[in-house]
């Protein structure tokens, strides 16, 4: 395999490691916490240009930079899947039937069939019929931006530092409580303000509007369905309780069930409307920097264009004996160390590349990858004609969601690089060491934070709220109220073909309320912060006022991202450090 040279290099390969344990323990821990995990493409692009600059005398190449994060970044949705999918064995009661063995291979098996996937898929959803991928446009976008100067450093390490320190004070010597405002007892509502960096950060990033409407869900769950339907006399606070459960669980679950058909539903039509106009499957050109980065871009044209000059004509891909070994392999791994029967080994293999398919295609359409309602689908499927365990089932689940989670982060690496002119060959093997790295990080994630605080730490009222391991823990186990899940679902479906940010309304309606207040907050600074930015700035003409705002939104990123890393990666060595204590005193 012929690769480029500058491109994949020993010194990225060192820089892209180590990245990719910080944000892969970092990610575990941020999925278990808050039931969510933001995509760390654009944070690792930041971190990447970084180093290679600070390593390289202040110069760095875009290709380099770009397979570095690529590094960096694979490792994040594979803890994501686990996170999403496995604690909901520990919530039933299994935690003492699960081991690291078994996760390692659910994680490797996923990343195995995901990587996998991406191969086959690039061609099609990146060259043949190039999607938006916004996640790789803003990859690109912020490297370009950041070839020309300027140091991230100081603001990043400094968040991170901070963060870590206050994490410190909080969980490792308790001077700082976990809430405020925890006196004030309203029955049924978690009410309070989660003194969370982490999660103000999360508010901040994800969006204005977006935690605006999560917010909603919150006061409709706790204060509206809660406080005020009981007032009513409509039911009693445990009712009232797993109605909004109900509610959220099925407002999450809704948009992604939303978002497959909407995605099968696309792919017939263009199909029939292809046979009927008899139009090609395929575009003969490909998509240049004009067309998918603003203005900043314009200076990597030239260099784009060459990069694909150079490019062989013929897409060289994996082997079909390659690939049929990759998935004999998970197969037989499923079979030995999971002990599934080799009928349902074969099916989860197959669905895999299915699932893969409609996950790449959903992020390149919509930005949102839902790995585990597809785990979900699915572990629903195999159940359904076989006799596998619950456990079983989790592992299954666990199986697909890193291998969909993996396969819609790659291929927003590969959208990056199709638009720098990097090599794809050397972004998949960047990919491959990342991921695999990755699984095994974040298997020993969970089961140090499984091992220092317990199963009961996992779920709706515990310390680590892992939201969509308790949606798929609640599906196998029995739904509070059939009803409101039933509502929920057309509401989330509803919301989310009308553009709404569904996701966050049904997060909202299930999630504790002083979680949601912490992330209102976090907006609400965004909101303050922009308007500072916007009454400080000097510009005298458009341009300069839009290059200042674009500054100032980039440093916000960047100082946000590494309060969150800061938060995470304390959080996990508090939990290790209450590990080794233990250990010590017995």
């Amino acid at each position: 395999m012929n690769l480029p040279k500058g491109q994949l290099t020993a010194r990225g390969i060192a820089i892209g490691v180590v990245g990719c344990v910080v944000i892969t323990a970092a990610s575990a821990y941020t999925a278990l916490k808050m039931g969510a995990l933001p995509w760390p493409i654009v944070f690792a692009a930041i971190v990447a240009l970084f180093f290679l600059k600070l390593f390289n005398k202040g110069h760095a190449d875009l290709n380099e930079a770009n397979v570095t994060h690529t590094v960096m970044s694979a490792g994040s949705m594979v803890a994501g899947g686990l996170a999403f999918t496995v604690p909901a064995a520990w919530m039933l009661g299994f935690a003492d039937e699960t081991s690291w063995i078994d996760l390692l291979v659910v994680a490797l098996g996923g990343t195995v069939l995901g990587s996998v996937c991406t191969v086959l898929l690039r061609q099609r959803f990146i060259v043949e019929e190039p999607l938006e991928f916004p996640i790789g446009q803003a990859a690109a976008q912020t490297l370009v931006a950041g070839e020309a100067g300027g140091s991230t450093g100081a603001k990043l390490f400094g968040a991170l530092g901070l963060a870590g320190v206050y994490t410190w004070l909080r969980d490792g010597l308790a001077v700082l409580p976990t809430v405020f405002f925890q006196g004030i007892s309203i029955p049924g509502v978690s009410f309070g303000l989660y003194n969370s960096p982490l999660m103000m950060s999360m508010g901040f990033l994800v969006g204005t509007s977006s935690v605006v409407v999560w917010f909603l869900g919150a006061l409709l769950g706790s204060f509206g369905i809660v406080v005020a339907g009981t007032a009513c006399g409509l039911w009693d606070t445990s009712t009232a309780q797993g109605i909004a459960s109900s509610l959220g669980m099925g407002a999450m679950m809704g948009c992604g069930l939303a978002v497959v058909v909407k995605l099968i539903a696309e792919k017939l039509f263009t199909s029939v409307k292809r046979k009927v106009s008899q139009e090609p499957s395929t575009h003969d050109e490909l998509e240049t920097p004009h067309e998918e980065l603003p203005a900043i871009a314009a200076s990597a044209t030239k260099r784009s264009e060459r990069a694909q000059a150079t490019r062989s004509k013929g897409s060289v891909t994996l082997t079909a004996g390659l690939i049929a070994l990759g998935a004999a392999a998970v197969a037989l791994a499923l079979c030995v160390f999971l002990q599934l029967s080799v009928v349902v080994s074969v099916v989860v293999v197959l669905l895999s590349f299915v699932t893969c398919a409609m996950a790449a295609q959903s992020c390149g359409q919509t930005g949102i990858d839902p790995m585990e309602i597809f785990g979900l689908i699915v572990l629903l499927f195999v159940a359904a004609f076989s006799e596998s365990t619950q456990v079983q089932l989790f592992y299954i689940a666990g199986v697909i969601a890193v291998a969909c989670g993996l396969a819609g982060d790659v291929m927003y690496d590969f959208k990056a690089g199709h638009i720098l002119g990097t090599n794809w060959r050397a972004q998949w093997i960047g990919q491959a060491i990342g991921s695999v790295l990755g699984a095994v990080v974040s298997v020993a994630v969970m089961m140090v934070l499984l091992a220092a605080y317990g199963p009961d730490a996992f779920g709706p009222q515990g310390s680590f709220i892992a939201a969509q391991a308790s949606v798929v823990a609640t599906m196998v186990s029995g739904i509070p109220s059939v009803e409101a899940f039933v509502v929920g679902l057309i509401v989330g479906a509803l919301l989310y073909f009308v553009k709404a940010p569904a996701m966050m309304f049904g997060l909202g309606v299930y999630l504790p309320f002083y979680m949601s207040a912490a992330a209102f907050l976090g907006a609400m600074l965004k909101v303050a912060y922009r308007a500072l930015a916007q009454r400080l700035s000097k510009a005298d003409t458009p341009e300069e006022r839009k290059a200042h705002e674009a500054r100032a939104e980039q440093a916000g990123l960047v100082v946000a991202s590494g309060i969150i890393g800061g938060e995470s990666v304390v959080g996990v060595l508090v939990a290790l450090f209450a590990i080794v204590s233990g250990m010590v005193a017995g």
